[in-house]
């Protein structure tokens, strides 16, 4: 609203008033609260929350600080209230108002996220979203997990997008499609969830970040096209997730009040006092530290534990042998915790084996594999056996795909291969450069294909002739295949070729939860104060996860966990879960203007005067960050000022870059930048190999398809020892 009359009057005295939807009766009002607003209080606690449709705010500015006009309070007088802020204090929802003043505050206690995928990121930002204060924690030295990982894009049924496109989808084929794809396993509470809230999640993304989600594609297992990807040079996961990421961390730096970041930071415990979870214990920089609070969890899956204590070992000892696409943090570390205090791991056995995992012909054996995208087979792309015959519905559900080729290789006809016509090529052409830069795919002739497969030229065309008659509707797929895209294929064409394996890629299986992302006890009840999403969770997905869900799943129940902990945090800083009193249970705010500091508004949030009590320490506790900031905080903040860095003058040959090629001397260059990055290969949060592939070597191209260029002088300034002679850097800070 434009400033009340009373607020041009220096001589009015500091007030707010923070007016309910509930009969309109004032909460807070006047003079600072007292308890004789406990009558009010009460009866606000106790109305229903969607009872309570809106807040309203009125200001009336203080004391004889006459403010410029630059500082004035453009509020609305009503804002619409979503449900989770609807019980929370004027404080809370005070931080959420957009206007010229700076101010700050201080809010008892925070929520614990615990991952910094993309699942953790999206309950992180809902709880900022919300009102509340977050700290996230992470054991590896970026954010972005297995998230960044997802090549094929993000699901979402009766999008605006789709609906852009005439596409006619609905949320119920969605539902049905993956009720379909979950089998026995099936939860239907919590697949309603997941395909009800698609539509809304990809629009999040798009709206809140910014991101192009323009694409759609069909996969396999889906009845409609609805996997939504951008048109930017950036893998869908990468680009969803560093967009979360990047906005995470300006809020760290410009409201370190409202969200902390700590990362290196390993969490080995969950502390709890009965049913109540009352945060986490972590280890970082060498020490071991607490942090108080409710917790959500959002560390990932178990499809790389292959340590001592494997899940993997345990629950499905057949997978031991494969390769994975996953990081080498996907080690059930929150299973593990959840477990330890008595929560349920179900559908553990149900561990997703992709069947498309590139190999790499210079490290056929290597344990760790990058993943070609579904996106491929969507495209067109089809799966030949070592005789050049299809032996499968290249979109069918990932474990049928990958049991037709084991199948096949029982047979003796390996190696698989994925081909891709010029027209899917071009189709995807983002992708084949990627995998190509890799060293993972080849362009070749049909000639050259057939030659390499071993089989004759005209055996391979009339593979491709069979398969353009099914497509036509002239014959029937023996296998049952009924979406076609890019055809015709002739052998008189150019094709991206690479050699497939299935390999270990996503857990099913998982913590128990309930459709609020609420952990399970035993009892088959609800932990107090803990939450869990992403591949954390177990039953979203049933026996078998359709491509383009995982994504979704992320930012569903990373939202939904990020609900459901702002209303636990809220709820506990209204009750007061040590002190009864109503104006403590309110969480009373007082306003000040700093003389010192014109157009500053201070809020607090106080805790009645009393001094004392769990609110009051978690106020101190919550506040980020404090004196005594946690372990790893401090390293963090250490951390070189990406606005400071500059490129050193010292000037390098390519001749000179080519001979550092080997591990332990390993340089290479990116937009005329030459970095030394021996003893950094563990840091690259892509692992160790896509930097080998380009020891001693310009890996720009592949850089751009996958980091902006701010990655460089944010993590990895100290790597950069000079520029390439005779070029002018292109790299943009």
């Amino acid at each position: 609203m434009a400033l009340a009359p009373e607020s041009q009057n220096s001589q009015t005295s500091t007030s707010a008033v923070w007016t309910s939807g509930v009969g309109g009766f004032p909460v807070l009002g006047g003079k600072p609260p007292s308890p004789s607003h406990a009558p009010e209080t009460e009866k606000l606690l106790k109305t229903p929350i969607t009872e309570i449709p809106f807040l309203t705010f009125h200001f009336f500015l203080p004391i004889t600080t006459v403010l410029p006009p630059s500082h004035s309070l453009p509020i609305p007088a009503v804002y619409p209230c979503p449900p989770i802020l609807r019980a929370q204090t004027a404080a809370s929802f005070l931080s959420l108002l957009k206007y010229t003043p700076t101010y700050s505050y201080t809010m008892a206690p925070r929520v614990i996220v615990v991952g910094g995928g993309l699942s953790g990121l999206s309950a992180a930002h809902t709880i900022y979203l919300a009102g509340g204060n977050v700290v996230v924690l992470d054991k590896q030295g970026f954010f972005g997990g297995n998230s960044t990982k997802a090549t094929s894009g993000i699901n979402g049924a009766l999008t605006r997008t789709q609906v852009e496109h005439g596409i006619p989808d609905s949320v119920k084929q969605f539902y049905d499609d993956t009720l379909k794809s979950a089998r026995d396993k099936a939860r239907p509470d919590l697949i309603k969830v997941l395909t009800y809230k698609s539509a809304a999640a990809v629009e999040w993304l798009q709206d809140v970040f910014d991101l192009d989600l323009t694409l759609v594609s069909r996969l396999g297992g889906h009845s409609q096209p609805r996997t939504h990807r951008g048109h930017d040079a950036k893998f869908p996961g990468m680009a969803i997730t560093y967009a979360l990421m990047q906005r995470i961390e300006e809020l760290s730096e410009t409201e370190p009040h409202r969200v902390t970041i700590i990362k290196k930071a390993r969490v080995t415990s969950l502390n709890k006092d009965g049913n109540n979870i009352t945060g986490v214990t972590y280890e970082a920089d060498g020490q071991t530290a607490s942090l108080d609070g409710p917790v959500v969890l959002a560390t990932g899956g178990y499809a790389a534990d292959f340590g001592e204590t494997s899940l993997l070992q345990k629950h499905r000892p057949d997978t031991m042998g494969l390769a994975t696409t996953n990081g080498t943090h996907a080690t059930g570390d929150g299973q593990k915790m959840v477990m330890a205090i008595g929560g349920n791991g179900i559908d553990m056995d149900k561990v997703q084996v992709h069947p498309t995992g590139l190999v790499d012909p210079k490290d056929p054996g290597s344990k760790w594999k990058f993943l070609a995208a579904e996106a491929l087979r969507g495209e067109g792309g089809i799966l030949l056996n070592g005789d050049g015959d299809r032996f499968c519905d290249e979109l069918g559900h990932r474990d049928y795909v990958s049991g037709m080729i084991f199948k096949e290789k029982d047979k003796g006809k390996y190696p698989v291969r994925l081909i891709l016509n010029s027209k899917a090529s071009k189709t995807l052409d983002f992708h084949t450069r990627h995998y190509s830069g890799r060293g993972l795919m080849r362009k070749m002739t049909g000639q050259e294909l057939a030659k390499e497969i071993g089989c004759t030229p005209d055996h391979l065309q009339k593979t491709f002739q069979t398969y353009n008659s099914i497509a036509d509707g002239k014959q029937k797929d023996p296998w049952g295949k009924k979406f076609f895209h890019n055809m015709p294929v002739d052998i008189n064409d150019d094709f991206h070729v690479a050699l497939m394996e299935p390999v270990l890629h996503f857990t099913m299986g998982g913590i128990e939860i309930n459709d609020k992302a609420q952990v399970l006890n035993q009892e088959k009840k609800p932990f107090d104060g803990l939450f869990a999403c992403g591949e954390l969770a177990g039953g979203v997905h049933g026996a078998n996860r359709l491509g383009g869900s995982s994504l979704l799943g992320c930012v569903v129940y990373g939202r939904v966990a990020g609900d459901s902990a702002s209303n636990y945090l809220f709820q506990q800083a209204l009750s007061g879960t040590a002190a009864g009193a109503a104006a403590q249970r309110l969480g009373q705010i007082s306003l000040h203007l700093d003389p010192s500091a014109p157009g500053k508004l201070t809020v607090e949030w106080a805790n009645g005067g009393s001094g004392s009590g769990a609110v009051a320490v978690q106020q101190q506790a919550g506040a980020a960050p404090a004196a005594a900031a946690p372990a790893g905080e401090s390293a963090a903040k250490a951390k070189p000022d990406p606005k400071a860095f500059k490129i050193p003058e010292t000037e390098y040959t390519m001749e000179e870059v080519a001979k550092h090629n080997k591990e332990g001397d390993l340089w290479v260059v990116v937009k005329g930048v030459v970095m030394d990055l021996s003893n950094w290969l563990d840091e690259h949060p892509g692992g160790p190999q896509a930097i080998k592939n380009f020891m001693g070597r310009d890996a720009t191209e592949e850089f751009e398809m996958l980091h902006d260029d701010e990655v460089i002088p944010k993590y990895a300034p100290e790597q950069v020892i000079g520029r390439v002679k005779g070029q002018e850097p292109t790299l943009e800070f």
